[in-house]
This record gives structure tokens, sequence and C-alpha cells, in this order.
């Protein structure tokens, strides 16, 4: 990636358009009233992003984002839909036409984390932070639906704007997120053909990155509880060591992705958590192990659970000691429908220039977007966010991610490009005539 070339704001907003040819949905002249918006709106849009910035909520709690957003797209006018799996908002946009329905998706929620930016509008929340850039994300969503509000006379079709709620986890005991979206209704009336959506990425502003098929992966949890017995620290002979039986347990796991699995095939097995003991002069009856799985495929995530627990249960009844495993699949990758993606990247190609739309290897990452895929077609890419001047380059998740903001109009003019090509590509479907 060419971390040091300068982008300007012309390019970000208006230098692009040149680039439309006839063949697409959205005209040359559409495309410059696309820009000619996406500037006019720019700096609200921004505005409302540091609002979102500065007042972050965690998963299911997202109430005053909410009403940010209801007020926001029931002053353009949309059909709106409150309280969607707890906090969840949607906002129907119809065309001026009758035809198909497609949707946009955006999460609303943010982190446990302390920010650390020192940005003039970093969190008023303490120990809540966007740092995963889902306040981008709704940026890009709302001004997607402020250009294209504008456009409605030429829109053959609807369009949902959706701003879920828990992404990022939920507080014990309680559902929400995608999941709970779908439950609740989401992709119906009307029925919604197709789904686009996008995250944050720390690479290049003004660039997208991209792959058919998985993008990200399987994410799954696991627990291990290694039980052996008490003795003395000076008599280790009496008892059954549940540390070294761990120990032992942690190393045979990382054989099981280096020497079990088809290296063609990835996966990721960590262990982010061990807890056992008591004292340093006690032999500990008890270790717990916790970590994360991460497949591509569906062979590996129902292999390597089975593997695993072989390992546990072969080294602890070796020395005299008991176990429990949990696993627990939590969620599923994120497909690129290979269809939809054919028809689609065409058209984030047209927008951006065929080297600022980059391949990516699939991510073990993980995102609920998923859970639309298994219901309809997903469309879905990385954002660039990262400045050129940027003195140091932060992870999704740090204290101190900050994306630069230039990245907004970029989604936006992708994300009204897809949608309005998305449309067109689902009424000319329509229109097909039927096989004999």
């Amino acid at each position: 990636m060419n971390r040091n070339h300068k982008l300007t704001s012309v390019f970000l907003l208006s230098a692009l358009s040149a680039l439309a040819p006839l063949g697409f949905a959205v005209d040359r002249k559409t495309a410059q009233e696309i820009d000619a918006r996406i500037e006019k709106y720019g700096p609200e849009i921004i505005q409302i992003r540091r609002s979102l910035h500065m007042n972050p909520e965690l998963s299911n709690q997202e109430v005053q984002t909410a009403d940010l957003l209801i007020s926001k797209l029931r002053a353009l006018g949309l059909e709106v839909k409150t309280r969607v799996a707890t906090t969840g908002v949607v906002g129907l946009l119809r065309g001026a036409a009758d035809g198909p329905t497609i949707a946009i998706r955006a999460d609303m929620d943010a982190l446990p984390i302390e920010e650390r930016t020192g940005l003039e509008f970093q969190s008023r929340n303490k120990g809540v932070m966007h740092a995963c850039g889902h306040d981008i994300h709704m940026s890009v969503a709302l001004g997607t639906a402020y250009v294209l509000n504008g456009l409605k006379d030429r829109i053959r079709g609807n369009i949902k704007f959706i701003f879920q709620p828990a992404e990022e986890g939920l507080p014990a005991g309680q559902e929400g997120g995608a999941s709970v979206m779908i439950k609740e209704g989401v992709l119906e009336n009307p029925t919604v053909r197709a789904i686009f959506g996008l995250h944050v990425w720390p690479d290049t502003v003004g660039s997208v990155f991209f792959t058919e098929g998985a993008i990200m992966g399987h994410s799954d949890w696991f627990q291990v509880t290694v039980k052996g017995k008490n003795a003395h620290g000076a008599r280790p002979q009496e008892g059954v060591d549940a540390v070294v039986l761990a120990s032992e347990i942690v190393l045979a796991f990382q054989s099981i992705i280096s020497r079990a699995v088809d290296p063609t095939d990835p996966a990721v097995l960590t262990i982010g958590k061990i807890n056992g003991g008591a004292r340093s002069n006690v032999i500990a009856d008890q270790v717990v192990l916790e970590g994360t799985v991460r497949t591509l495929s569906e062979r590996n995530r129902a292999l390597i659970p089975r593997l695993m627990e072989g390992v546990v249960k072969n080294i602890t009844s070796a020395y005299g000691g008991d176990y429990a495993f949990s696993y627990i699949q939590k969620l599923p990758a994120v497909i690129n429908h290979p269809g939809l993606a054919k028809l689609m990247l065409p058209t984030v190609k047209n927008v951006l220039g065929e080297d600022r739309v980059q391949s990516i290897k699939p991510q073990f990452v993980s995102e609920d977007f998923a859970y639309y895929g298994q219901k309809i077609p997903g469309f879905f890419f990385f954002l660039g966010v990262n400045s050129p001047k940027a003195a140091e380059v932060y992870p999704l998740h740090s204290p101190n991610f900050s994306p630069d903001e230039q990245s907004i109009p970029v989604g936006i003019r992708v994300m009204t490009h897809l949608l309005l090509d998305g449309l067109e590509q689902q009424a000319r479907t329509d229109k097909r005539p039927a096989k004999s």
C-alpha cells in the first residue's frame, strides 16, 4: 500500500466524477450531482460524526445515539422505525417509482475503552469510546441518506437504512445485534433483496479493500477447565498439578493448527486468558483457559473443537486429572456473495479508479453483518481511514485509534453509487423473461 500518496479534499469530493462511464446506472450528470451534494452536506455530516464520537454508548445502550439518528432521518422525510432490537433504527427511503428494495447497514455501539486520542471531540463518557469506527459507519450511512433523498425522484425502488445496535457484544443475559434485527423483521416489509455494509480499516484513506467470498472469518469461543489435585508445593507427588497440565495443553493446541489442519485452509487458535492457582507454594487444583478460534471453512469450524477436546482429554487423563470443555460458535463468516460481487465491484472501481480498489486476503476479525449474508446476498468492504500525514498507525480497538474524517465523503460516494447501481441491477433482474 502506498502510504505516502498525498490525497486532497478535491480528490475526495469531486475529481473522481470524471471516471463514470455511460454503462452504469449513475450517469455522468447524476454523478456530478452526487458529488455536489456530498460537498454540500459534508460539514453537517462531520459535525454529526463528532457528536457521535463525543457521546459513545455501549451495546444495547445506544439511546442518545438512536435519538440523534431518528431526528435526522425524520427531518429527511423517511419512514422511521424505532426500538428495533432494543435501540435499533430503520429508515425507509421510497423512490418515486415502484421497484425492489435493498439496504445499507451501519452499527451503532462503542467499546469499553478509555480514549487517549487527545482530540477536541474525544469521548465525554468515561471508559467508553468509538474505537472501532462505528461513528464513521453511521456517518457514512446517514450521509448516503442525505444524498439519495435528494435524488428520490429518480429512484426506482426503496432503500432501507439499518442502524444496528450491539455489534461489539452483549451484556450478560441480553439479546441483540443483527440476529435480533432479522428476527424482528428488518429484512421484510418491504422485502430486502441485497444488503451493503462497510468497516473502517487502518490503511490508506481514499482506498477500498475487498475480496469475493469470505472477507471475515467465523469467530468462536472456548473455555477449558483443567482439574487437578491440591498438594504442598514441596510435595508435588501428592497432587496433580493443574498448572503443568494447562501448560502442556497450551503448547499442544498450537500443534493442532500447524500439524492437523490443512495449511491451505487457514485457522487461528488463541488462548487469551489463563487463571489458576491460589498461592505460590501450593499445587493448583484448577486452571481455566479461555480463548478464540477463527476459521474460514465450515470444515475447520467443525474439526478444530473435536481435536481440541481430544488433546485436553488425553493430557489430563495421562496425569490423573480431569477437565470440562465448553465451545460456543459465536459469529459466522462474513461472505461476499459471488454473484453480487461480480455485479457491484465494477461500480466501486468506476467510482474510485482501479488503483484504489485493492484485493485483501480474508481477515480473522469478525462482524455480525454475517447474519444478514446468511439470509440475502451481501456486499461488504473495508474503507481505508489512515491519513498519509499520521505519524503512527493505530489498530482497531486501540485507545489511540483516530480515523481520518476524509474517509467519510469517500464512503458516502461509494455507497451512493453502489445503492443506485444495485437497485438498477435488481430491477433489471425483475424484467428478465422467465426460462421456458
